[in-house]
């Protein structure tokens, strides 16, 4: 099993910055990737990024592309998400999510494990 734990959410202006940490324990394997995912109010979990742990390549969403940075830390089971220029459509539950071996989907549905979520909210 997997557990992910997510810090760094929290309330900021539009144009701000935010960065999320994810720490994985348990049974990861360096092909397990990485990412993140959101879902604001009566809205579907959507993509955020991922990251490939065994060669780093990335993936954004088109919506993030430019603005937010995802990034690995392999010695300690963590992934990154960095923030910037934050507008208030980016207001969502952000989770972590671990896939058992590379994922496959941009989908939710094929990343195994999550976290609990952390608030991330943008005023305007």
């Amino acid at each position: 099993q997997v557990q992910l734990v997510e810090s760094g959410g929290g309330l900021v202006q539009a144009g701000g910055s935010l960065r999320l940490s994810c720490a994985a324990s348990g049974r990861m394997s360096s092909s397990d990737d990485m990412g993140w995912f959101r879902q604001a109010p009566g809205k579907e979990r959507e993509f955020v990024a991922a990251i490939r742990r065994s060669g780093g390549g990335t993936w954004y969403a088109d919506s993030v592309k430019g603005r937010f940075t995802i990034s690995g830390d392999n010695n300690k089971d963590t992934v990154y998400l960095q923030m910037n220029n934050l507008k208030p459509e980016d207001t969502a539950v952000y989770y972590c999510a671990a896939s058992r071996g590379p994922f496959r989907s941009y989908d939710f549905r094929f990343f195994e494990y999550w976290g609990q979520g952390t608030q991330v909210t943008v005023s305007s």
